[in-house]
C-alpha cells in the first residue's frame, strides 16, 4: 500500500510542520481513531492536494479535505459558476452565479477551515502546465467531467508517479478508483479501454445530485487514506456505485500490457 512517504519526498517533508493545540482539538475525532492517531492527522497537514474540476465532484471531495485538514489544497478550473450547477456543486450560491468556480469554492471553503492554504488557479493548464503543477503536489483528485481530460491528468501523474484519485458520475451511477501509479499496478488508461467512450456528459444526460456527493466523499476518503497511510485504498480495484438500486461492486482491474501510457512499467 502506499505510504505517506512513498507518496512524494519533497520539500514539505523538510518543512514538516506540527499540529498547535487548537488543531489537536479540532481534528480530535481523527486523533483518536486508532490507525490515524496524531501521526497521520499531522500527515494531512503537512499534505498538498491538487482538486482538478470544481463541479459536483470537486465541491464534495474539497469541503471534506478542507474539513479534514488537509494543509494545503489547490483548486483547478476554468469555468465560471452557471445556475444550473447549484443542484449539485455544493460549495456555489446563488449569488456567486457568474463568478469563476475556484474563486467561489475558495471563498467557501475558507469560511470552513481558515487554517488551510487554498490556492486557485482559473486557466485550462495545457500539458507542461499541468505536468509542472501535479509535480508539485503529494496527491491528485481528477474531478473533471470528460475523458480527454481524464487521459491527460493520468499520463501526467503517471510521469511524475503521483497518486491519482479518479472519479465520474452521470445519471444515476458512479465510480472511483485510486491509481497508486506503482509497478505492476493499473494506470487510468487500463481501465478506460474497457468501457466505450461516453457520448454524453452529466450536462447533457443529467445527473441524480446525490451521487457527485457520493463520489466526492469516497475520493477524499482515498486521499486521506493515502496520505495517512490507513487502511486500503482502492488500487487495483473500480468501486461501482448504482444510485437506483443502492448497491456497490468492486471490480478487480488489471494493468494493461499494451497500455500507451504505463505498459513500460510491465
Amino acid at each position: 500500500m502506499t505510504t505517506s512517504t512513498d507518496i512524494k519526498s519533497k520539500s514539505h517533508i523538510q518543512n514538516h510542520k506540527e499540529l498547535s493545540d487548537a488543531q489537536l482539538l479540532r481534528y480530535s475525532r481523527h486523533i483518536m481513531l486508532p490507525s490515524m492517531d496524531i501521526d497521520g492527522q499531522t500527515a494531512l497537514w503537512n499534505a498538498r492536494v491538487l482538486v482538478i474540476g470544481v463541479g459536483g465532484l470537486g465541491c464534495s471531495a474539497a469541503q471534506y479535505l478542507v474539513a479534514a485538514g488537509l494543509g494545503q489544497v489547490t483548486l483547478v478550473d476554468d469555468d465560471v459558476v452557471e445556475l444550473n450547477n447549484l443542484q449539485r456543486q455544493v460549495l456555489h450560491t446563488e449569488g456567486r452565479v457568474g463568478v469563476a468556480k475556484t474563486e467561489s469554492a475558495k471563498l467557501a471553503l475558507s469560511q470552513i477551515n481558515s487554517d488551510v492554504s487554498i490556492t486557485s488557479i482559473t486557466q485550462r493548464l495545457d500539458d507542461a502546465a499541468l505536468l509542472n503543477t501535479i509535480a508539485q503536489h503529494d496527491i491528485v483528485l481528477d474531478c473533471t467531467d470528460n475523458l480527454n481530460s481524464r487521459q491527460g491528468v493520468n499520463a501526467a501523474c503517471f510521469a511524475t508517479k503521483t497518486p491519482l484519485v479518479s472519479g465520474a458520475a452521470i445519471r444515476f451511477e458512479g465510480q472511483v478508483s485510486t491509481y497508486t501509479m506503482q509497478p505492476d499496478t493499473a494506470c487510468y488508461a487500463c481501465v478506460a479501454r474497457l468501457f466505450a467512450q461516453p457520448k454524453l456528459t452529466c450536462s447533457e444526460a443529467g445527473v441524480l445530485s446525490p451521487i457527485v456527493g457520493m463520489v466526492g466523499c469516497i475520493q477524499a476518503a482515498e486521499a486521506i487514506k493515502t496520505i495517512a497511510s490507513i487502511g486500503e485504498v482502492l488500487s487495483g480495484k473500480l468501486l461501482m456505485i448504482d444510485g437506483l438500486s443502492m448497491t456497490f461492486n468492486t471490480l478487480n482491474i488489471q494493468p494493461d500490457l499494451a497500455c500507451r501510457v504505463c505498459r513500460h512499467l510491465k
